[in-house]
């Protein structure tokens, strides 16, 4: 497992400017489904550590980077490779989903 880092907005161009595929995780403490999907979305980080980069955005404190990625409910989880939105899901997802076929190369395909 690997806790995922606090993202903030005024980071969220950096972050871009690295490239690579990012998972951003859009959440709220008072979540339920987020609360419950926090252990996924870090039992996924570990596996991919160094595959992926993997944070987390508490939509509450950061309502802005929450309305410019357009995530209107929670948890969304938003792909990003190399600064471009190329997927996102919603809700909460076993980790089955959130798997891609070639996880292993870039996770640019979020499959079912």
């Amino acid at each position: 497992m690997s806790e995922l880092k606090d993202l903030k907005t005024a980071e969220y161009q950096d972050l871009v400017n690295q490239g690579g595929v990012t998972v951003v995780d859009f959440w709220a403490p008072w979540c339920g489904y987020c609360v419950r999907m926090m252990p996924i979305i870090e039992e996924i980080a570990g596996e991919l550590e160094g595959k992926a980069n993997f944070v987390k955005v508490n939509a509450d404190e950061e309502p802005e980077l929450a309305r410019n990625l357009q995530v209107e409910v929670l948890p969304t989880f938003v792909i990003l490779k190399d600064g471009e939105v190329v997927d996102r899901k919603i809700g909460f997802l076993p980790n089955c989903l959130l798997y891609t076929s070639d996880a292993a190369d870039d996770l640019t395909r979020v499959t079912l």
